[in-house]
């Protein structure tokens, strides 16, 4: 004699239909209503619904559907239970409360929005745009399902200077045990992709993928991943103070282009009273000039990109000096340069639309999200026309000329 009331239910036929009133269950809350459907039934499937239905299933039919309801009523007689408790019993585990999980997923969700909306950045474009962008991919339902660390990066974010400065140069872990007491939280983890994927929104940058362009984004908020791989190539820049003072008059003297570090700017500060600093973006720039002009090249600083937190230290070292400054004539460069514009009050070297146009014929395709041009409104439209970029070497002949300390041309404004 079987005591088991549930033992009908473990032979052929049920299996597929108790996994598929199992979903459907699962998808509505418990709800019993609607109806499952079998496809390609066997013998023992379309008996089995015939019985709890008290419907003829032809053998001939390639999809067979049957009432919820009525498997309910069917197990409450044959089984003395209804369908949940009878899931519950037969698979060892209760159903899952995916609606009311849903329910709960949103409210989590506009919860964390309605922090983040409570950050200093609320207002401003890119901040939007990245609560817009993770809401869109998923990443911020991901974000709710693992316990959640968006309120950690808004913290972050508003923990961050609007501008950054050499005096609020802060290391990594610093920054990390200060904003969420952790030094480790913005070390390669979920915490620091978000925040890093919302900085390069607000730098209108590409998301950053290797070590080198994660130590870039963050040096442009002046935070410091390492303070030896923070950089600044330079050539001929005389400077009085310390031990790296006299390395870089030396390198001058020699007229041999040197790399400081941001450790070496901290550790051994320097002055540069010179009347005026040239800062162009590539090293092909600087090589020239060492190679053509040598001792005769006026104070030259090369950014090599996006300038380090160790080339803004350098040139906070030499306040008194006017800036030139250009980078290549694209996208990114007019953003860098507006940048630095406004940062440091350099005057745009050789970046006006008379310089684009001039050596526009046959640049490389523009990509990447247009900018203004505030020092020369019709440089950005002049770019977005003819959608050519122009990088410096284009450029050299007349940038080494700038640079000849004995030439008789004026440094040019634009």
């Amino acid at each position: 004699m079987n005591d088991d009331p549930y033992a009908p239910l473990r032979a052929d036929g049920w299996g597929r239909l108790l996994a598929a009133a199992r979903r459907r269950l699962e998808q509505t809350g418990g709800s019993p209503d609607g109806s499952i459907g079998l496809r390609s039934p066997s013998d023992a499937e379309r008996r089995i619904v015939i019985g709890i239905t008290g419907s003829h299933r032809s053998a001939n039919a390639s999809h067979i559907r049957v009432p919820l309801r009525a498997v309910e009523a069917w197990l409450r007689r044959n089984v003395g239970a209804g369908l949940a408790e009878t899931l519950t019993i037969m698979d060892g585990r209760p159903l899952d409360d995916r609606a009311g999980d849903r329910r709960r997923e949103t409210s989590a969700r506009d919860a964390a929005l309605a922090l983040a909306m409570r950050s200093r950045h609320a207002s401003t474009p890119w901040y939007e745009e990245w609560l817009a962008s993770i809401t869109r991919d998923g990443t911020l339902t991901r974000i709710v399902r693992r316990g959640g660390e968006l309120a950690a990066a808004v913290t972050v974010l508003d923990a961050l200077p609007t501008d950054a400065r050499p005096a609020e140069v802060v290391p990594l872990p610093v920054l990390a045990e200060q904003a969420v007491g952790d030094t480790k939280a913005l070390s390669g983890t979920p915490l620091a992709a978000l925040v890093l994927r919302a900085l390069a929104l607000r730098y209108a940058s590409p998301a950053p993928s290797t070590a080198e362009e994660v130590r870039t984004l963050w040096e442009v908020v002046g935070v410091i991943v390492d303070d030896l791989a923070s950089q600044v190539l330079v050539l001929n820049m005389p400077a009085t103070g310390g031990a790296l003072a006299g390395w870089l008059s030396s390198a001058t003297r020699e007229a041999l282009p040197f790399r400081v570090t941001l450790q070496q700017l901290m550790a051994s500060p320097v002055v540069i009273d010179v009347p005026a600093v040239y800062v162009c973006e590539n090293p092909a720039v600087l090589r020239a000039a060492a190679t053509v002009l040598g001792a005769a090249c006026a104070p030259l600083v090369c950014t090599e990109g996006v300038p380090s937190v160790a080339c803004s230290r350098l040139l906070e070292a030499a306040g008194s000096a006017t800036i030139h400054w250009r980078n290549d004539l694209d996208w990114p460069g007019l953003r860098m340069t507006a940048q630095a514009i406004k940062r440091f009050g350099a005057l745009p070297w050789r970046m006006s639309t008379a310089d684009y146009l001039a050596a526009a014929d046959d640049g490389a395709p523009l990509t990447g999200t247009p900018v203004a041009s505030p020092w020369d409104d019709s440089l950005a439209e002049a770019m977005r026309e003819a959608g050519r970029s122009v990088m410096e070497e284009r450029l050299l002949s007349r940038l080494l000329a700038d640079l000849d300390c004995g030439s008789s041309q004026a440094p040019p404004k634009l």
